[in-house]
């Protein structure tokens, strides 16, 4: 008898409750693509190199010698940026968990920004009469400017343990100054300032940050503390340098090469937000360690400043100082012993390679021994006229 078409249906749907089930596999979405973390490095190691640099060219070797114009300058096109990125892009989202009042930002935001922008003045200032290697330098002091002022501002007990784990870095330091060739007391006050306001406000930032409430990364920071600064630094250069300034001198300088200053100087803080999230805090102590070594030797090459075998010496105990006190014996301990396996086991799988980087360290060391006891007349002159000759050579005009 031949089966009705309910028959049949029913039938279907009986064998489908019976067949086996098979397990459903999702497949897994692709990851996306992420830098490596030696690219942030990079960038924030070259960002923060070209800004001071940068600066450094302008205020002395273009003799643009208005360092609060120019950092003015700087603060406003912060400010300027920070608002595009908050009301067109969603960078700048972390602020909608700030509990921000008018109150907190009186009482909180504008003491920071005071002193940020006292910092930022004096280091500026600090340009037109001290050598960049030098500067370097004496900023290896900022961690013993912060521990004392904490101290004082009440923010935390006295431990002279770590006192003494810092005082390293003021014997280099110390040493340092007395190589120093080109030593003029009114910059070294300048930049002595400059480390004190920036020691007082890394402080005062760090209290406000001890709130969850009050957590921001370094591009919210800005977009609180830029219009303060900006302010302030407009008030003090207004009476200061304005009246000086002719458009002559700007012109000199060039509004490109200012957008670029300017640029490069936003870029800076953008990428400290990337860093900050890619790396540890060993990588961000060696990072700092590395750009100021490599900020002496650019300061050598491009304006020609000699460095004394004593100054070297007292630099290198100051860094060296400045790590242990970041880090700490255990970590320095462990790092240590890590990387040694892992040099080994690289001697052992490259043998040839590892004789080759010895080497070429060697030959290295000798060059930057040899470079520090030569004599100041064979070091390489530059003028602002042949770097900015070299500019206009590859197009970049400057008129």
């Amino acid at each position: 008898m031949a089966a009705t078409a309910d028959d049949k249906v029913r039938s279907s749907v009986e064998l489908a409750d019976r067949a086996p089930v098979l397990p459903i596999v999702e497949t897994p979405e692709p990851a996306k693509a992420s830098l490596h973390p030696a690219v942030y490095v990079a960038t924030w190691i070259s960002l923060s190199s070209s800004v001071i640099l940068f600066n450094k060219w302008i205020l002395d070797s273009l003799n643009f010698r208005y360092p609060v114009v120019l950092t003015t300058y700087h603060l406003t096109f912060a400010t300027v940026a920070t608002q595009l990125l908050a009301r067109y892009t969603k960078v700048l989202d972390g602020r909608k968990t700030v509990k921000m009042t008018g109150r907190v930002y009186l009482r909180a935001i504008v003491p920071i920004g005071i002193f940020f922008s006292l910092s930022l003045i004096c280091g500026n200032l600090t340009y037109l009469y001290l050598s960049v290697s030098f500067i370097q330098m004496l900023k290896a002091t900022t961690p013993v400017a912060v521990l004392l002022s904490s101290w004082v501002m009440g923010i935390a007990a006295p431990n002279y343990k770590l006192l003494l784990n810092v005082s390293a870095i003021v014997v280099g330091v110390v040493i340092a100054s007395f190589g120093e060739i080109k030593f003029v007391w009114i910059g070294f006050f300048y930049q002595l300032g400059g480390i004190i306001f920036e020691a007082i406000r890394l402080n005062l930032v760090q209290a406000l940050l001890s709130s969850a409430e009050y957590k921001m990364d370094p591009l919210v920071s800005l977009y609180y503390f830029a219009p303060i600064c900006a302010g302030m630094n407009g008030i003090v250069a207004l009476i200061w340098e304005v009246p000086r300034v002719s458009m002559s001198e700007v012109y000199n300088v060039g509004l490109f090469v200012f957008f670029i200053n300017g640029l490069t100087a936003f870029l800076l803080n953008v990428s400290v937000v990337f860093l900050i999230g890619k790396t540890s805090s060993l990588v961000m102590t060696l990072c700092g360690v590395l750009k100021d070594v490599l900020l002496v030797f650019a300061s050598m090459l491009i304006w020609g400043h000699p460095v004394t075998g004593l100054q070297f010496f007292g630099y290198s105990i100051a860094l060296g100082g400045m790590v242990y006190y970041k880090l700490g014996f255990d970590a320095l301990r462990g790092y240590a012993q890590e990387g040694g396996r892992q040099w080994a086991e690289f001697g052992a799988a490259r043998p040839a390679l590892r004789k080759i980087i010895v080497g070429g360290s060697a030959l290295l060391l000798v060059i930057i021994v040899f470079t520090s006891v030569a004599p100041t007349a064979y070091m390489p002159k530059y003028s602002g006229d042949s770097i900015k000759g070299a500019i206009h050579g590859i197009g970049f005009g400057t008129d």
